[in-house]
């Protein structure tokens, strides 16, 4: 089954001020904020929901198809995907973009100071789901608001099952289109912020919401998940990990867990599971994309935390 991830691909650049934030800035000045942060340690990371997701679809063994939009300066994030061997053929280059990008800049009280440019990810409507021939599965990830909404019509109209995982992007639609959204998809996947704000956005609850999707997802980070599902709860455990360093691209990698469940037949409990797994073994790793456990050491990691094989 060939898995279409349509999202976003990012840079994420994070910096370190080895200092507190509240330091420096001043209250009673701050209608006249202008203040600079000396960071020495600074590191690149590769990112973006679609990047980070077909990263972890990679390991798990399936060769996604990526679906997203770079600007000008896409070299070193294509050298890294040719180098994984993902497939590059709906990467599309806009040009006289940036590719969207995230400036994190964080004290040592973990407070962060973020500023985010989304450059060539607000033509990801350029792209079209009818030029992916051959999925039979899809995502919808965070991206531009207008290429979430064209994709979710494109999957449907092509009959393709797809999850609709709207993520940090949540905000940017209304009830309505929210609820358009999951009637066109088979799947929905967001975390427990999320959630809540779906509900609180469509005026519904989660049981009803759940009603108009094969499956609903909510993540609820270390405590695991629930699946509701063909009328029922299934609550899913977290698992531990091995260390607590960095929750960014947990949630991508839950998610490859979850797709690759649904193409292989599994049943929710099982997809629940793999996508824990997931999560915790990227949360033991900085950035999105710097674990790499081979299958065999993930079918390990499920086999000590639920006493089960995991690979049908």
């Amino acid at each position: 089954m060939s898995i279409l991830v349509c999202g976003s691909i990012a840079y994420d650049t994070i910096m370190v001020f080895n200092d507190r934030f509240k330091n420096h800035i001043l209250p009673e000045q701050i209608h006249i904020l202008n203040v600079a942060f000396l960071v020495p340690d600074m590191r690149r990371e590769f990112g973006g929901c679609a990047g980070n997701i077909a990263y972890n679809l990679k390991l798990l063994g399936t060769d996604p198809l990526i679906m997203a939009t770079v600007g000008d300066d896409d070299g070193p994030y294509r050298y890294r995907l040719e180098r994984l061997g993902l497939r590059q053929d709906h990467v599309r280059q806009v040009p006289g973009t940036f590719t969207a990008q995230a400036f994190i800049t964080t004290d040592l009280d973990d407070n962060q100071i973020t500023a985010f440019h989304p450059g060539a990810m607000n033509h990801s409507h350029l792209n079209k789901v009818s030029e992916a021939a051959g999925a039979s599965l899809g995502i919808v990830a965070p991206d531009g608001r207008d290429g979430m909404l064209g994709h979710a019509q494109e999957f449907a109209a092509a009959g393709v099952p797809f999850v609709f995982d709207p993520g940090q992007g949540l905000p940017m639609f209304s009830g309505d289109e929210l609820l358009r959204c999951l009637q066109l998809a088979s799947y929905c996947s967001v975390n427990d912020y999320e959630a809540r704000l779906l509900c609180e956005k469509t005026g519904q609850s989660l049981e009803t919401l759940a009603t108009q999707v094969e499956a609903l997802i909510v993540t609820l980070g270390a405590e695991g998940s629930r699946i509701y599902a063909d009328g029922r709860c299934i609550e899913i455990p977290g698992v531990s990990p091995d260390a607590v360093i960095d929750p960014t691209g947990c949630g991508d990698a839950y998610r490859a867990g979850l797709l690759y469940g649904i193409a292989n037949g599994y049943d929710w409990q099982r997809c629940g599971r793999l996508a824990s797994v997931m999560g915790s073994i990227k949360i033991a790793y900085r950035g999105g994309q710097n674990h790499a456990p081979t299958r065999d050491e993930i079918a390990a990691r499920y086999r000590a935390a639920f006493g089960e094989e995991v690979w049908q």
